[in-house]
């Protein structure tokens, strides 16, 4: 039987506390990334267009989901949102460019 045809898969003893729930988001992440490979992967497979079109569009719709969790991610862990800035920040001074400030 499919897990997909039960249910009560999806079934959770109890909500998740915030802290749970950011822990998941990242898990989500995950995810995203490693979808957004299998599609590149796809796309550099293949030489039929209507494929990489389809594919492509796919994969980009993943790397939106990106900006969505990681936006969510933030508004759960403020902290983590802060650590991020200062990360792209750090980039920016290395590369010496102040783009996106």
């Amino acid at each position: 039987m499919a897990i997909l045809s039960n249910p009560f898969v999806m079934e959770v003893p109890r909500k998740l506390t915030d802290r749970e729930l950011a822990n998941a988001i990242r898990q989500d992440l995950v995810g995203e990334l490693e979808a957004i490979h299998e599609y590149d992967a796809h796309i550099l497979a293949t030489d039929n267009k209507d494929a990489i079109k389809v594919l492509s569009d796919i994969r980009d719709e993943e790397r939106e989901h990106m900006g969505e969790l990681l936006e969510l991610l933030e508004r759960l862990c403020p902290d983590e949102k802060g650590l991020h800035d200062e990360g792209r920040e750090e980039v920016r001074e290395l590369l010496g460019d102040k783009k996106g400030k």
